[in-house]
């Protein structure tokens, strides 16, 4: 075995280390990514996606238009599997864009122009946002503290809502998540209780995990749900 130091750099994340703590970037990758697609003469986007699109499949398209030139035209499908591959590794520190990731992986088969134009957009968020990461705080605070969410009717093509949650371990993000709901609810409230349920699951596995490495967690004493009901 060979002592290198500080750990600075693997797996193509980079460690910068200060009093506040440790913190995990991909700013090299982020980077890679943006001279490979061509993008580093073009205008930062914010935010990385717009909150007013439905993306939609062709098989809705044909459905809806009932004319196939209406349709958007397909892209290239390598092209647009690459670079969601590569957005999938950024997530890895960077979890503001795990709700886009989401929304965009699910049309790898036949990507559409404007799923390729959103996947672009988050490449230009990432040129402005070239630094930024997951800090693991220095303080020691072992309370754990869960945020949770559901965008209901997300998915304009099964009606399927959304599921989204944060878990923090004091100061430091742990545990996030963006994924589409396997059940069609009729109401945002039952969309809102299924999103609970995941995050609790997922707190009994991190609270019973962190026990077994002989570490004590306490829970946040105090458990707010917002639900929000929708009527017609």
């Amino acid at each position: 075995m060979k002592d290198l130091g500080e750990l600075r750099y693997f797996l193509a994340i980079e460690f910068a280390r200060s009093k506040e703590g440790i913190l995990m970037h991909q700013r090299k990758s982020a980077l890679e990514l943006i001279s490979e697609t061509g993008l580093g003469a073009a205008k930062p986007a914010m935010p990385p996606m717009d909150i007013n699109v439905k993306f939609t499949n062709k098989e809705y398209d044909d459905h809806v238009f009932n004319d196939t030139n209406q349709a958007e035209p397909i892209v290239d499908q390598g092209s647009y599997q690459r670079l969601i591959r590569k957005l999938l590794y950024v997530t890895v520190t960077r979890p503001y864009i795990s709700f886009c990731f989401q929304n965009l992986s699910q049309y790898l088969q036949a990507p559409k122009k404007s799923h390729m134009e959103e996947a672009l957009r988050i490449v230009k968020y990432l040129k402005k946002q070239q630094d930024q990461g997951v800090l693991l705080s220095s303080n020691k605070n072992n309370v754990i503290a869960a945020y949770c969410d559901a965008d209901w009717v997300a998915c304009p093509n099964s009606r399927k809502s959304v599921t989204s949650y944060a878990i923090k371990m004091g100061y430091s993000l742990i545990i996030w998540k963006s994924k589409k709901q396997t059940t069609v609810f009729k109401s945002s409230a039952e969309a809102e209780y299924r999103s609970l349920a995941s995050t609790m699951a997922k707190i009994v596995w991190i609270v019973e995990l962190i026990k077994e490495l002989g570490i004590d967690v306490t829970l946040m004493s105090r458990c707010i749900v917002i639900v929000r009901l929708q009527y017609k």
